[in-house]
């Protein structure tokens, strides 16, 4: 009976060991796949929040954006002296850079910059995936953090993280007045010659989603509506698009403000002493929209947030 005792009693000590072990290993995982999501899982991407252009005339630039559009702005220095760039404030998260030193033919948008909620995060989630990017992030001159990586056409793209005490951050709740012709910019474009190889970035990669497409016809894509994917705001691939001059490239490098109608904003820019090329009109995806030209041709679409018609082409995400 002894012997039987000290048996069981043996093989419960193995039991206890093997099953210690394997708790052990599972632990070891759980923290090692802990460890490997947190290493690769991506960050809010939230909106836009900022398209840069360049301007060959800061007064004229200063008329269009603070007057007819009704923006308030605040600028940045160059640390060696003189403007780097004066912000247009839409929003407390979204600004309309303008660079001055805009020479000849060059492209007038030198980049477009989305918000994230942790930079840092998204860098190393990007460097995970085979995006080159910076070796190391800090904040920049205006004490934000972020970040530019260069898209498959050559496009710089931003991420911005604001942070508390950053120049913008002081500026929250601020230069917001009632002249503003509109509160949300809402889409920004860029000429895609390889939708493929933009998709697997900003879709595959960075998990935006198609909003909707269409096309001057029913049997072609002309442009494809990617949003973010913590948002509602979308990058616009202008398709179909080559050796563009300096006004069409202006026209496919755009950015749109939303607005509730368009009508009544038609009438304050008309009374702001600016008359548009053509009166507004419904487009393709079914929405009011109305064209503005900024002094060197970079398109200012404004565009109702809704359809009042069934867009064509494709059903739209969200309607």
């Amino acid at each position: 009976m002894s012997r039987d005792l000290q048996s069981v009693e043996r093989y419960a000590l193995r039991l206890q060991k093997l099953y210690n072990r394997a708790v052990r290993i599972l632990v070891l995982f759980l923290l090692g796949l802990s460890g490997l999501l947190a290493q690769t899982q991506r960050p809010p991407i939230t909106g836009l929040a900022h398209v840069g252009l360049l301007t060959s005339d800061l007064g004229k630039a200063d008329q269009f954006y603070g007057h007819v559009l009704g923006y308030e702005h605040f600028s940045l220095d160059k640390p060696t002296g003189g403007l780097m760039l004066n912000y247009y404030k839409v929003n407390d998260h979204q600004y309309i850079e303008i660079y001055p030193g805009l020479k000849g033919d060059e492209d007038r948008l030198t980049h477009i910059a989305f918000e994230t909620t942790d930079a840092r995060k998204l860098r190393d989630y990007l460097a995970s995936k085979g995006v080159k990017v910076p070796a190391s992030l800090k904040p920049g001159l205006d004490k934000n953090l972020s970040f530019m990586i260069t898209d498959p056409e050559g496009h710089k793209i931003e991420f911005v993280q604001y942070l508390p005490g950053s120049l913008h951050a002081s500026k929250f709740g601020a230069l917001m007045p009632d002249t503003r012709i509109s509160k949300h910019m809402i889409h920004a474009g860029l000429i895609v010659h390889n939708r493929a190889a933009e998709d697997h970035l900003f879709r595959d990669i960075l998990g935006f989603q198609v909003m909707w497409y269409g096309g001057r016809t029913e049997n072609e894509t002309d442009w494809v509506d990617m949003r973010v994917p913590d948002g509602k705001d979308w990058l616009e691939y202008m398709l179909n698009v080559s050796n563009p001059t300096v006004k069409q490239r202006g026209v496919m490098h755009h950015l749109a403000l939303g607005v509730e109608q368009i009508q009544p904003a038609y009438q304050i820019v008309l009374q702001r002493g600016y008359t548009p090329p053509q009166p507004p009109k419904i487009g393709r995806d079914g929405k009011w929209q109305l064209n503005l030209y900024d002094p060197d041709w970079t398109r200012v679409e404004m565009m109702e947030f809704k359809p009042v018609q069934k867009p064509c082409c494709s059903p739209m995400l969200g309607q």
